[in-house]
């Protein structure tokens, strides 16, 4: 008999019970009803009161499309940054102490929560996209792939963005505070209303804005509302430099936590 025959099944086979955990983890996500009224609910009903029936022409789609692919944003950012900071919260409560005791691995357990995170915000978009179709959205099908692909993946700055506010000010309302600071931000994005001069050129320069000029992209090649053009770079540098500023937070948090431990 070989050796690998004698290795337990359990022990030679995890995957099921991570992929065991991840389901019951998302499940319960998607059951946090007041969690899913801010991901998806509240976004979808922006969308209806704001750009439901707005046919007017925007680059290669209309209004309607661009204001859905606003609010595609916020729900995408709403979930991961909600879905990270709380998976902090839990490690730095009795739930992660309890995961301690098991076999799962720290790096599993980051892995699980970041798919965790991004499945809520695949079904936040997903909503979302679905809602603006149904209801008169139009654009090409470049514009709806491209934007869906940028909404999803760029999303994934805001996990890290919950997860540095959450081990930087560590408390009970972390993520809280964290998803509050998201409305802010979202403002200054120019993503509930179109902004112009100052306030404009303040946007720029805050978390979001990058983000929401890329997903907005495929449709408007850069032109904003008001007539001005942002070029490719701007939103690239803005998502890389507060990507770098994020990690940077999350990892000063990570030693600061272990230095106390």
């Amino acid at each position: 008999m070989s050796a690998t025959s004698t290795i337990p099944a359990a022990a030679r086979a995890p995957r099921p019970a991570l992929a065991t955990y991840a389901a019951l983890d998302l499940r319960r996500q998607l059951r946090d009803r007041v969690g899913m009224f801010f991901i998806v609910a509240l976004p979808s009903f922006m969308y209806v009161v704001f750009g439901l029936g707005s046919d007017e022409r925007v680059g290669s789609g209309n209004v309607a499309m661009y204001v859905m692919t606003s609010m595609a944003t916020y729900a995408a950012v709403t979930a991961t940054t909600t879905v990270a900071g709380g998976a902090t919260i839990e490690q730095t409560m009795g739930w992660g102490r309890q995961l301690a005791l098991t076999p799962l691995r720290p790096l599993a357990l980051v892995g699980i929560k970041a798919g965790v995170a991004m499945a809520v915000a695949a079904v936040a978009v997903g909503l979302v996209f679905a809602i603006g179709a149904l209801t008169g959205a139009s654009g090409s099908a470049d514009d709806w792939i491209l934007s869906g692909l940028l909404i999803w993946l760029g999303s994934a700055m805001f996990a890290v963005y919950g997860l540095a506010v959450c081990l930087v000010f560590r408390g009970p309302n972390t993520p809280g505070i964290a998803s509050g600071l998201i409305v802010v931000m979202a403002f200054l994005g120019n993503l509930f209303t179109p902004m112009d001069g100052l306030m404009l050129d303040v946007g720029r320069l805050t978390p979001m804005y990058g983000f929401a000029a890329l997903a907005h992209y495929p449709q408007t090649d850069g032109w904003l509302p008001n007539g001005e053009h942002d070029p490719l770079w701007l939103p690239v540098a803005n998502v890389l430099v507060w990507t770098v500023i994020f990690c940077l937070m999350a990892l000063w948090g990570v030693r600061r936590n272990r230095a106390r431990t």
